[in-house]
């Protein structure tokens, strides 16, 4: 259990330290890169981002497997 706990901590810290860095540099956008699919109409808009599923999907993975080999 006491692994779990750590885990947990290091990853509300990595939130936290994302946080922060989303507060002082606030024009950085990592939510809109060009192969992100968006699609507006009139009365809707349909956003689905694949690259930033990708790339966020790769971050974690390798944040998981560096955390859970120690």
């Amino acid at each position: 259990m006491q692994s779990l706990a750590k885990f947990f901590i290091v990853v509300g810290l990595i939130f936290i330290l994302f946080g922060i860095l989303f507060l002082i540099f606030p024009r950085i956008s990592i939510f809109k890169l060009p192969g992100d699919i968006l699609i507006k109409k009139d009365s809707f808009t349909f956003y689905f981002p694949v690259a930033t599923s990708i790339i966020i999907s790769l971050f974690l993975t390798l944040l998981l497997n560096l955390l859970l080999r120690r």
